[in-house]
């Protein structure tokens, strides 16, 4: 029961040692202990708050970077677009300029095959008169040989002529 019921020596001679121990304590430990722990807490405060000032520009970064991929895929889009109309405008271009062609040597070939009808037609009809003037020739220098026959053929000419 004594361990339960100390002494007062007991407790005066503790309650010395504690006391001595604290004052040695606090005049060589307390301080260096504190200013350490204050550093860490400082140190740990710092590098909480560089991880946030880290995290909010590794952010920043991410949206720019989200902002600039966006605008590339737009730019993209945009450069798609310009040569798929550019693609299409020599298309078209080529199909009118074809197409142009085409109509030029059209009408050519038609202007040429009408010039030559109409040559052909000439050459034809200059043969037919041809042939018709050698043929009233003939039957005239047959019918001039003989005056009988002459005056026969101009009476045959008038009752052959029929008047309105």
């Amino acid at each position: 029961m004594d361990l339960l019921n100390p002494g007062f020596g007991l407790l005066i001679w503790t309650l010395l040692a504690f006391l001595i121990v604290f004052f040695i304590l606090k005049k060589f430990a307390w301080k260096p202990i504190l200013s350490s722990l204050k550093q860490r807490e400082e140190g740990i405060a710092d590098a909480i708050a560089s991880a946030e000032k880290i995290k909010i520009e590794m952010a920043q970064l991410k949206n720019e970077n989200e902002s600039l991929l966006a605008k590339a895929r737009e730019e993209r889009s945009a450069m798609l677009k310009e040569a798929k109309d550019a693609s299409d405008k020599m298309i078209a271009e080529a199909k009118e300029k074809a197409r142009l062609e085409y109509d030029k040597i059209l009408a050519d070939a038609q202007a040429a095959i009408h010039q030559q009808k109409n040559a052909a037609i000439t050459e034809v009809k200059n043969e037919v008169g041809r042939l018709v003037i050698d043929v009233a020739e003939k039957v005239l220098r047959k019918e001039l040989n003989n005056k009988n026959e002459q005056e026969k053929y101009i009476q045959e000419l008038a009752g052959g002529v029929k008047l309105n």
